[in-house]
């Protein structure tokens, strides 16, 4: 792995406005909310209210997810050949919002209805998302060719982020229970969940009216050819390997926390807590990573968060023996090392997609985007699918009461495995793929 500085001439740009900033960070109020609830709160509603076994949830889970590989690439071209993307966001945004609030609307009872449903209302859901996510995460290339400010782009983004996270998965356990637990609990979750969709789809869209966009004159002519292009450019390989794989370890981790504060910390309202634990130090250390990317570079800053990560999510394989604000503490640590995976991975996307730009004179940040955000999706499907089979290994019993069943010493080994050891391997073995990577 190289780490060269960047080139004198993608230094010096002027900054972006702060309305811009603002305006486009806002967008992570639909991103945050949709990346994160259904890997919190939809598999523990199929196997603990709807009484789905663990296997086939995480089955439904995870093939509404696969379908939007499919799909995002897609939307990266229509985006790419439309021009403004942001009628993307609105439409596709205000529309998610109402789709995410279906999904947990729990119209039909019995266990093969009920778990259909929901199936198809997420299939819907993660198409809408496909087509609000891939323009929004195309646009940081479009609007600076400066290398820091897009590492200030993304550190905007990625504090707003934080908080759309911290808000949509501490408060959505919580609403929950609040509202009465079971069908009508999630009921009001994913209303609560559909609001904050809408408010970040119209700041988003206001907010980055003014903004000036930085576009190559054309799109590349033929699909293939622009998938050809992709697919040659050894960095963003790399980079999108380690994405997809590190996505799979935090998906994994974001579908054991209710597990894991039920039956690890057993703890009430663990899950909010733990959440707090995991968002809310990230708003306080971005400013740190920032300094640290710019003094070591993003790749370099990237593998450190990494490890981060997973020398947290190993530290928690005390948890159960150890006084329950260290397991807290253990959990803040991993959620420092999550800030700077997002906000350095985030930030070398468009510096990848420039580059090419800039060699190709062609517009094709649409398709790009559309791999890593197809792949960033896989990755947050396979978490829970991962997880849903270790908890089918090891004898995890489901319920249909909306209340967790009591689980034997195995299931209780598999939940801790599951929210450790796992997602530690995939995000620390996952920057061996960056090793062709040139910062």
């Amino acid at each position: 792995m190289t780490a060269a500085g960047p080139s004198p001439d993608v230094r010096q740009q002027p900054p972006l406005p702060r309305r811009t900033l603002a305006g486009y960070a806002l967008g992570s109020l639909v991103t945050g909310p949709f990346g994160t609830v259904p890997g919190l709160l939809l598999l523990p509603y199929l196997t603990d209210t709807l009484g789905v076994a663990a296997g086939v949830a995480g089955l439904l889970v995870l093939l509404p997810k696969a379908w939007d590989v499919l799909v995002n690439p897609v939307a990266g071209r229509i985006s790419d050949r439309t021009g403004d993307r942001r009628p993307f966001l609105l439409g596709a945004g205000l529309l998610l919002a109402v789709l995410f609030a279906a999904m947990f609307a729990g119209p039909f009872r019995g266990t093969g209805p009920a778990g259909a449903y929901v199936a198809v209302a997420f299939l819907a859901a993660a198409t809408a998302y496909a087509f609000f996510q891939v323009p929004y995460v195309a646009m940081p290339a479009e609007l600076t060719d400066g290398y820091a400010e897009r590492t200030r782009l993304m550190t905007w983004r990625v504090a707003v982020l934080a908080l759309a996270i911290l808000v949509s998965g501490a408060l959505a356990p919580l609403v929950v229970d609040l509202g009465g637990g079971g069908r009508t609990g999630h009921r009001w979750s994913g209303a609560f969940v559909g609001a904050l969709i809408v408010v970040g789809t119209l700041g988003v869209f206001f907010g980055t009216r003014t903004a000036e966009s930085r576009t190559a004159p054309g799109a590349e002519p033929s699909w293939r050819g622009q998938l050809r292009i992709a697919a040659s450019n050894v960095p963003f390989r790399g980079l999108l390997a380690c994405w997809v794989v590190q996505a799979a370890g935090i998906g994994t981790m974001l579908a054991g926390v209710q597990y894991f504060a039920d039956h690890v910390i057993v703890q009430e309202a663990g899950a909010t807590f733990l959440f707090a634990a995991f968002v809310g130090p990230a708003l306080l250390v971005m400013p740190l990573w920032t300094r640290v990317g710019a003094r070591a570079g993003k790749l370099r800053a990237l593998i450190l968060a990494s490890l981060l990560f997973a020398a947290g999510a190993l530290g928690l394989l005390s948890a159960g023996h150890i006084p329950v604000t260290l397991t807290y503490l253990i959990v803040a640590l991993i959620g420092c090392g999550y800030a700077g995976q997002q906000v350095f991975a985030l930030a070398m996307l468009p510096d990848r997609i420039a580059d090419e730009t800039a060699r190709t004179g062609r517009r094709q940040a649409g398709v790009f985007t559309g791999l890593w955000t197809a792949g960033e999706t896989l990755g947050l499907a396979l978490g829970p699918g991962v997880f849903a089979l270790v908890l089918q290994l090891f004898g995890y019993v489901p319920s249909s009461t909306g209340a967790a069943a009591a689980q034997d010493d195995t299931a209780r080994l598999g939940i801790l495995l599951g929210f450790t050891v796992v997602p530690a391997i995939l995000v620390g073995a996952a920057v061996l793929l960056l090793r062709r990577y040139e910062d």
